[in-house]
């Protein structure tokens, strides 16, 4: 055939003309000039920068839409949900799918661009250099960052709409998708690696992170973010915890009267009680205010005793996980559980109260005491029974928790390894503490320091006393 290309083909070397040439006579055309031959060349390349765009979105879009999100997408009927979720019940495979077909992309406009220049006379070194950089810059600008940006913005909605598109791409793209979907699983397997995508999760340390950023960004306020965290700790918190300890508790013998017992609970402000019989290591029962009033002014007899009106408790372990003992407490309908140790000895009681301040806070009553009381922004009075985890997030500190203790009074036992007096300090990595009120051998408040020398680990510590 008598067709050939403009004079301006003469630069391309020998075997890159007579291929050009071959792909027109071919197509059976009369004749290419150069402002066509660029046309055509620049039109597939701003259809190749709009398929690179897809893929890079969709990669986006798809891995970072939630599980959950998904599986509520396909429950709603919709088949572009149905499709999604297909797509990600292999997210290893959509992966490769997604990663070829924009691998393809780029480098068929690479080539194309490289092509254009050796036509308008570029050396092969020239062409090369101009058309990477060339190509680079518009793949980031347009096939990476703005479509990348858009999926972050509409993940849900993008991840719905090239879901199909991208199973027909799957479809087209399958002996490569195939073939590399089994090597790099081969490859994964010889190295000892796996691929994490395929067990995706978020872990607790992810959920917290996330919740510390929520308040940064001012999606949460600091109560909220402490609500949150406070409920993570929930499942991992102890019923020693949260108990109020035997020395604190207020309990009625089963030998005294109704009269005797209604008393009790005035004076002592607790609508319900224990019972015990013999001493506090036998509780008995739990007895409500409420019945007693009842009992002692509208009851049949006028003999009735305490043990009538005592109600049944659970005696649990130090040890139990406060979400089990909560779940039990609910199906008992129990308000008021008592602790006991390895011995069987009591060691203290829990209410549902004390469960609920583990989530919501500190539920003051009466004249309670505030367990912070802040002098200045790193130091604060404490009391004697708060958690150690609390103190450490409350002051930004890193004080230990060991298996012996779980308070601020414990930890100043522990380390000075005695009973301690007001006015007495340990200094520990950096935080300064002093002892603030004793009563008989219980230490009732500290003063809790953060100096400027605090750091994250160390271990040097002095008692003294001033």
């Amino acid at each position: 055939m008598g067709h050939s290309f403009s004079p301006a083909l003469a630069p391309l070397d020998g075997r890159t003309a007579t291929a050009l040439q071959s792909a027109v006579d071919v197509l059976g055309l009369v004749e290419i000039g150069p402002d066509v031959f660029t046309a055509l060349g620049v039109l597939v390349i701003v259809v190749l920068i709009g398929l690179s765009a897809f893929f890079s979105s969709s990669e986006i879009a798809m891995f970072s839409l939630a599980s959950h999100r998904v599986e509520k997408l396909a429950e709603d009927g919709s088949k572009a949900g149905k499709t999604l979720k297909h797509l990600k019940d292999d997210p290893h495979r959509l992966l490769v799918t997604i990663l070829v077909g924009n691998n393809i992309v780029n480098i068929a406009m690479s080539s194309i661009a490289t092509g254009l220049l050796a036509y308008y006379g570029f050396s092969g070194g020239q062409a090369v250099a101009i058309a990477t950089l060339a190509i680079t810059a518009v793949v980031l600008l347009f096939g990476e960052s703005a479509p990348k940006s858009y999926a972050i913005e509409n993940t849900e909605s993008w991840a719905l709409r090239i879901s199909r598109p991208l199973q027909v791409a799957e479809y087209v793209l399958m002996p490569l998708v195939v073939t590399f979907d089994f090597l790099t699983r081969q490859v994964n397997r010889i190295t000892g690696g796996r691929a994490a995508i395929e067990t995706s999760y978020v872990t607790r340390q992810e959920i917290q992170d996330i919740i510390e950023t929520g308040e940064r960004e001012g999606v949460l306020d600091e109560e909220e973010r402490e609500m949150l965290q406070r409920t993570l700790r929930f499942n991992d918190t102890i019923a020693k915890e949260v108990m109020t300890p035997r020395l604190d508790m207020t309990a009625i013998s089963k030998a005294a009267s109704i009269q005797e017992a209604i008393e009790s609970c005035i004076q002592s402000g607790h609508a319900r009680m224990p019972v015990y019989e013999g001493s506090l290591d036998n509780v008995v029962g739990i007895v409500h205010i409420r019945d007693l009033v009842r009992d002692l002014n509208y009851g049949e007899s006028s003999e009735l005793t305490l043990d009538e009106v005592v109600q049944p408790t659970l005696h649990v372990p130090e040890s139990k996980n406060v979400d089990e003992l909560l779940r039990e407490m609910r199906q008992n309908r129990m308000h008021m559980v008592i602790v006991i140790d390895e011995f069987g000895t009591t060691e203290g009681l829990v209410t549902m109260e004390d469960l609920t301040e583990e989530i919501v806070g500190e539920i003051l009553e009466g004249e309670e005491e505030e367990p912070f009381e802040f002098v200045d922004e790193n130091t604060a009075i404490v009391r004697g029974e708060v958690n150690i985890d609390e103190v450490n997030e409350t002051l930004g500190i890193d004080l230990p928790e060991g298996e012996e203790f779980e308070t601020i009074a414990g930890f100043i036992f522990n380390r000075a390894g005695r009973l301690v007096e007001e006015g007495e300090e340990l200094d520990y990595d950096g935080v300064e503490i002093r002892v603030e009120r004793v009563d008989n051998t219980r230490m009732m408040k500290a003063r809790v320091t953060k100096t400027e020398e605090h750091e994250e680990t160390g271990d040097v510590e002095e008692v003294s006393t001033d």
